[in-house]
């Protein structure tokens, strides 16, 4: 035999908790409606980032790991004949890409100018 209490019965047709359990997920706003703004977000632009930031964040999974035939960082040899092509040929590859590197390697966020301090920065390490 099932006893159930006037009680418990009676909690759960309370009005309010009826009321939360049924409330609505979010609100509209109607013409007239007093509309919260949202304040943007600013940043404070202080210039291109450093060759050896983007190096570090966006290169360094194959120049660090001679990984799909990148050149070494620091690995004079491997780098001898690339630079020997001159600067901005290595520049032209990196912002195009070459072989098995995508255009703009893999910094999708990087200006021309920050491949080309990256660029500066590899060659500078490996010579």
């Amino acid at each position: 035999m099932l006893i159930v209490t006037t009680s418990a019965v009676a909690h759960h047709l309370k009005e309010h908790t009826i009321l939360e359990r049924i409330k609505p997920a979010g609100s509209v706003y109607k013409a007239g409606d007093d509309v919260p703004v949202a304040e943007p977000t600013i940043v404070e632009v202080t210039g291109p980032r450093s060759g050896e930031d983007i190096y570090k964040a966006s290169c360094s999974a194959c120049h660090a790991t001679d990984a799909i035939g990148a050149p070494m960082l620091g690995n004079v040899a491997s780098w001898k004949d690339r630079i020997a092509k001159g600067e901005q040929t290595l520049i032209d590859n990196a912002v195009n890409g070459i072989n098995a590197m995508p255009p703009m390697g893999t910094c999708a966020n990087c200006s021309t100018e920050e491949i080309a301090n990256t660029v500066k920065y590899m060659i500078k390490s490996s010579q």
